[in-house]
């Protein structure tokens, strides 16, 4: 009789977690604060000027075209991010990592602060859309490098949080960009400045990465010539940055349209409308603290994150009071909070050193690219179901087909992992 030998343990869903190097010291946390300053550098751009655009709308009242060209002031820089995070990718492989974000934290000093200066509304708005290319370089290499210096539950951490860091600064500088603007509309602008402060600590400070060992064993490669050969892992990130694309739609939706559903609803004091904002901010921050401390993996969180987004989305379809829109708001950005890391950390799993900044440019362009598209998703889903919030049922239902597809896909996944029995056959 062939006699059975016991089995190995069961790979479990955490296996595609690479073990944790943890990295301590002084040194580490300057350098993780640097970085986590320059990853909020975009999110500065996104939001600093919001609260006085209707003053730089006066201020170019006469100018043609002007009710495109202010709104795209604030937004084109998004759009340059998504279009561009991928080039800058490339170039953060080729160029190296440090170099490219010194000189982008430079430039973007320079190009911040240009509407100080500048006259025309057209120049502006160019100046705006360098902002963005500056803006992909800078999260890019921030991305990168904590993928570089850190590895396992470390990596993990770090890279939530960036999503709490930027949500936290959102808030920041929304009060800040408020309280400057009362000083007229260019006033804001001397923010970017604060770039040029980095700059020097980030050519100081942060180390020259190298690859790790680490990095060749979770692709098995055994040589270290052999990661150059390697070809782009292009199959399994093209399938993660589809899913980021619709997962940042989700994300950004209500941070978005949130006070067009509360005026639907007869809410029209900015004081609630901040309120409720700012409430979906902290949820956004919760979702990231309870991927971080729950130890779980990127693929196991995955379901539940798009299923807390769809259930909050419902709610909000179905709310028949402005604080049921907020609560349903809230659950959708606690999953969205879950949901961002988890995809960023799943993209940067499948990554090499060699491949590291291409891989990252790709996610990045991915996800604000859902940013920049959300607005027209819900604009267009408004035209085809008679209202946003109907949208938004639409939304939640789009959301549920995803979730239950993770599932499924998440519990085959754990099925290929868990060894057969070994059996010996007796001689």
């Amino acid at each position: 009789m062939p006699a059975p030998v016991p089995p190995p343990p069961p790979i479990t869903a955490d296996a595609d977690i690479p073990s944790e190097r943890p990295v301590s010291g002084p040194g580490h946390r300057l350098r993780l604060t640097l970085l986590m300053a320059g990853a909020c550098l975009p999110i500065l751009g996104a939001v600093l000027i919001a609260p006085v655009l209707p003053k730089m709308h006066d201020h170019f009242a006469d100018v043609r075209g002007v009710d495109v060209l202010v709104p795209m002031a604030l937004t084109i820089p998004a759009l340059s991010l998504a279009l561009l995070a991928a080039f800058a990718g490339v170039l953060v492989d080729r160029l190296g990592r440090k170099r490219l974000l010194v000189t982008a934290t430079v430039l973007y000093a320079f190009l911040g602060t240009a509407p100080l200066w500048l006259d025309s509304l057209g120049a502006i708005v160019a100046s705006r859309a360098l902002v963005g290319i500056t803006e992909a370089a800078i999260m890019t290499c921030c991305t990168t490098l904590i993928g570089d210096y850190y590895s396992g539950r470390q990596r993990d951490r770090y890279l939530a949080m960036q999503t709490t860091c930027a949500a936290i600064s959102a808030t920041a500088f929304f009060v800040v960009g408020g309280a400057a603007g009362s000083a007229g509309w260019r006033a804001p602008f001397w923010a970017y400045a604060v770039s040029l402060l980095l700059a020097p600590a980030m050519a100081a400070f942060l180390p020259r990465p190298r690859p790790r060992t680490d990095d060749r064993a979770l692709h098995h490669s055994p040589t270290a010539s052999e990661p150059a050969q390697r070809p782009f892992p292009w199959r399994p990130l093209a399938g993660t940055c589809a899913l980021t694309v619709f997962g940042s739609v989700l994300f950004y939706t209500l941070q978005v349209e949130m006070a067009f559903l509360l005026d639907d609803m007869g809410v029209t004091a900015s004081g609630v409308i901040g309120l409720a904002t700012a409430s979906t901010s902290a949820a956004i921050v919760l979702g990231t603290v309870v991927f971080t401390k729950a130890g779980r993996s990127s693929r196991a969180w995955l379901p539940t994150a798009f299923g807390l987004c769809s259930l909050g989305f419902a709610v909000v379809w179905l709310a028949p009071h402005p604080v049921v829109l907020t609560i349903g708001a809230c659950v959708t950005c606690l999953g969205g909070g879950i949901m961002l890391p988890s995809l960023l950390t799943l993209a940067m799993s499948r990554l090499d050193y060699a491949d590291r900044g291409r891989g990252t440019g790709l996610w990045l362009g991915s996800f604000f690219f859902g940013q920049f598209a959300c607005p027209l998703v819900a604009l267009a889903l408004s035209s085809a179901v008679g209202t946003l919030a109907n949208a938004m049922g639409v939304l939640a239902l789009a959301g549920t087909a995803a979730a239950t597809a993770l599932g499924v896909a998440a519990r085959r996944h754990r099925s290929a992992t868990v060894p057969e029995p070994i059996r010996q056959v007796a001689a």
